[in-house]
């Protein structure tokens, strides 16, 4: 059944008593702070756009500040006179990946980004730090929030899109709160997208660790018309318009799809409260992307739409590392090796380091042996047919045939090994063949497995704690 919000229903929702600290600093409604980021693979910028109110607060009025530090970015809002941290959240960037691009090192470039947080009594520091190349935060843009200001405009955002509900668990104050907005659907399209937001959930909340905790979540989604359906696919000379203006190709690679218009987005996405977001692209092309609390995009249409759902939204909730080596990215990875921040990989295949140690099986030796020299001739083999196929820009059933064989053989070697089941430090993840580790033999964030590994299960769950404890 269809359910429209508005601010008067969220606001009812609202807790009678707010939490101390929370009350004593912040009014319950949404802060959203947009700035430019701009500038090239060795110099970046920072520039205030503008302050809006993005409805009533949808976060925790407990879990404030953000002790996991995920991210390559990392903001805090601090008391002006004390500095005392108010609120904060890690995250990642579109810009943070384009100024590793070949692009970056011969031209400038400019996204647009929001940071959101409660909305607070008084005038407030924000600062955005980011990693540096030993992975420590450190500050990059310090700017006052002047509630006077011209350009902070408190007025309550009216619903210019119809929403509904997939997923009702209650006080948004209390849950994960998941906003699906229709990407390439027409008006006429609309009941399509109502049962493909229905699958999303339905395949999201079947995966562990979300099946286990599907009590904790709200899921609604936003109706936003397209001029005609489907995405823009500038590699396969598909050129299209759509009403979020996601493409594939980006950055050059054929698969991977970004929204850069962030203003529209965000606009759209505070129909409802939400605190992560998906951006369902009506499309039966494989392809989509997921950067940490921004948001995913995701193709509705394809054999693995299932694995690609559950898959990037492991970036976007959990800042989760791909733990797959053989295949191309967008972006230039660095030589060095770095203890990686996300939880799922690491560089220390140690009993006393290792970050998720204590979830090691009993008498599984570390680094843990598996057929890597197998699997690495069989999957640089089916790279070089991928590339073929795309070059003789073939259909995308033979694409995905191509994708079900592989996967075929993958789950059978990686489940019939010494060591498959064991959770333990096996080599090989986050793009590089040696010196990286993951916690399992196999995992949906290695192959298209149906399964997440135990470091990332582990991750999913510290997330989770963080919106609703």
């Amino acid at each position: 059944m269809k359910r429209v919000y508005s601010t008067i229903l969220i606001a009812l929702m609202v807790l009678p008593s707010l939490a101390g600290s929370f009350e004593k600093h912040f009014t319950d409604k949404t802060m959203r702070l947009d700035y430019y980021h701009t500038g090239t693979a060795t110099e970046e910028h920072f520039a205030f756009d503008g302050i809006v109110s993005d409805g009533p607060w949808a976060g925790s009025l407990t879990q404030l500040e953000d002790e996991l530090r995920l991210g390559k970015y990392f903001f805090e809002v601090k008391h002006p006179e004390t500095g005392k941290v108010l609120y904060s959240r890690g995250y990642s960037s579109i810009y943070g990946e384009w100024e590793t691009t070949p692009d970056a090192k011969k031209n400038w470039g400019v996204y647009h980004e929001s940071l959101r947080f409660p909305w607070p009594k008084m005038n407030v520091d924000v600062v955005i730090s980011k990693r540096n190349a030993e992975h420590e935060f450190e500050p990059v843009w310090t700017y006052r929030v002047d509630l006077e200001d011209y350009r902070v405009n408190p007025a309550s955002r009216e619903g210019y899109y119809d929403s509904f509900s997939v997923v009702d668990n209650g006080d948004p104050h209390q849950k994960v709160d998941i906003v699906i907005l229709s990407e390439g659907y027409t008006a006429d399209n609309m009941d399509k997208f109502h049962a493909d937001a229905q699958r999303f959930a339905d395949v999201l909340l079947t995966h562990e660790p979300f099946a286990s905790r599907k009590t904790d979540f709200n899921i609604r989604a936003v109706e936003v018309p397209s001029p005609n359906d489907g995405l823009n696919h500038p590699h396969q000379g598909i050129d299209k318009r759509s009403a979020l203006s996601v493409t594939y190709g980006a950055f050059g690679s054929e698969r991977y799809a970004l929204g850069f218009d962030n203003k529209k987005i965000r606009n759209a996405a505070a129909t409802v409260p939400y605190e992560f977001t998906v951006l369902m692209m009506n499309d039966s092309i494989y392809g989509g992307g997921g950067i940490y609390n921004l948001y995913i995009t995701a193709a509705a249409d394809n054999a693995f739409r299932d694995y690609l759902f559950v898959h990037e939204f492991g970036h976007h909730f959990a800042d989760l590392a791909d733990e797959y080596y053989t295949s191309a990215t967008a972006y230039e990875m660095n030589a060095d090796l770095k203890e990686p921040w996300e939880l799922n990989v690491t560089t220390h295949p140690d009993k006393e380091t290792i970050k998720w140690k204590e979830l090691i099986t009993e008498n599984t030796p570390l680094p843990t042996p598996w057929q890597k020299e197998k699997f690495d001739k069989h999957s640089i083999a089916v790279q070089k047919k991928r590339r073929e196929l795309r070059k003789q820009k073939a259909p995308e059933r033979v694409m995905e045939e191509l994708f079900q064989e592989q996967q075929v053989y993958e789950d059978s070697l990686l489940s019939n090994m010494k060591y498959s089941g064991h959770v333990g430090a096996f080599e090989g993840a986050q793009y590089k063949a040696k010196g990286v580790y993951r916690s399992e033999a196999n995992c949906l964030m290695f192959t298209r497995h149906h399964k997440f590994c135990a470091a990332c299960r582990r991750g999913i769950n510290m997330i989770i704690d963080q919106y609703t404890e």
